[in-house]
């Protein structure tokens, strides 16, 4: 069960901190505005705090994604990744209920948002379901090709939550404006869910930011269990 706590908060983290900077921060004026920079820095930075704070525990997948290609990549059970996958979406969801709660406190009101990922017109950039589509499922392979890399027994230790951290801080700067980007179903479905009264839409489109990322994981795991990437380890 600690595996699964561990999964929980660091999902919460992940949650709380990204879409908090996107919406709290997005509503700042001044010198407490959070531009693109800083939303994109608060999803890497509360990686990289996890990774270290979670990650001897469970390894820090707070991400379906991540745990599918973990699993496909021939790293975890079935079993392992359910498990990871209901903690991480129940971390997402709650994060994304304490935002909602906070939010609720602003005198001005607020739009309702939570950060909620999307496509189309009306939403940030304004791109079309193949561009989100063809964005999620590349910028989650790329993601799984680091997170498998860095986390293999034959490369250097202790860099890995650095290097994870800063490659979603990358994806995020190209992707914001594309689908406010994903790369994890729970990252979705949290805001969506908990967000569902005031845009329904988050929901209905719920689907692209589940499947897409899975794609791109599962081919990044896929290469990386057929050795595609690093040589297996040679026989004595």
């Amino acid at each position: 069960m600690n595996k699964q706590i561990a999964e929980f908060v660091g999902t919460f983290a992940l949650v709380f901190f990204g879409c908090g900077a996107a919406v709290v921060g997005g509503m700042g004026s001044g010198p407490t505005a959070v531009n693109l920079l800083g939303i994109a820095s608060a999803f890497g930075f509360a990686i990289v705090a996890m990774a270290y704070g979670v990650g001897p525990i469970s390894g820090c997948h707070v991400n379906p994604a991540v745990s599918f290609g973990v699993y496909v990549a021939g790293r975890m059970s079935v079993a392992d990744m359910v498990s990871y996958w209901i903690a991480q979406i129940l971390g997402a969801i709650v994060a994304a209920v304490v935002l909602y709660l906070i939010l609720s406190g602003k005198s001005q009101g607020w739009t309702g948002g939570l950060g909620q990922n999307g496509w189309g017109t009306g939403y940030l950039g304004e791109y079309n379901v193949v561009s989100a589509f063809v964005y999620e499922v590349v910028a989650t392979f790329l993601f799984l090709v680091c997170i498998l890399g860095v986390t293999h027994p034959f490369t250097p230790t202790g860099f890995a939550g650095l290097a994870i951290g800063l490659t979603l801080v990358a994806i995020h700067l190209v992707g914001i404006n594309i689908t406010g980007t994903s790369v994890n179903p729970a990252r979705s479905i949290g805001p969506a869910l908990v967000g569902v009264a005031s845009n329904p839409g988050a929901v209905a489109q719920l689907w692209l930011f589940i499947i897409a990322p899975l794609i791109g994981a599962g081919a990044a795991g896929f290469l990386y269990r057929e050795g595609a990437f690093l040589d297996p380890p040679k026989k004595a």
